[in-house]
């Protein structure tokens, strides 16, 4: 049972993995991390620290994706809707 339990948690880890580092491919094709990085600040500031700023904010993942989506204050991502939900949620979750 102990086996069948630490496969489990495993496969569960290799898949968030997976999911992050699909984000972060992502991210870089799009171009965010020619200005920002997860932990550091370059251009703009670290992921981190946007999930920080913006951490228990209910309305976080919707002001965030709106901002990118016009270019509020940050240049307009040409990703799709999907992929801008998807890396909202994943900077968030630095």
């Amino acid at each position: 049972m102990k086996v069948i339990a630490t496969a489990l948690m495993a496969s569960i880890a290799l898949v968030a993995a997976g999911a992050a580092s699909a984000q972060e491919a992502l991210a870089k094709s799009d171009g965010c991390m020619n200005c920002h990085a997860v932990d550091t600040k370059k251009v703009g500031p670290a992921f981190k620290d946007v999930a920080a700023k913006y951490k228990g904010q209910a309305d976080a993942e919707a002001k965030l994706v709106d901002k990118l989506t016009k270019g509020q204050g940050h240049p307009a991502t040409k990703a799709k809707p999907d992929d801008v939900k998807g890396l909202v949620k994943w900077v968030l979750s630095q």
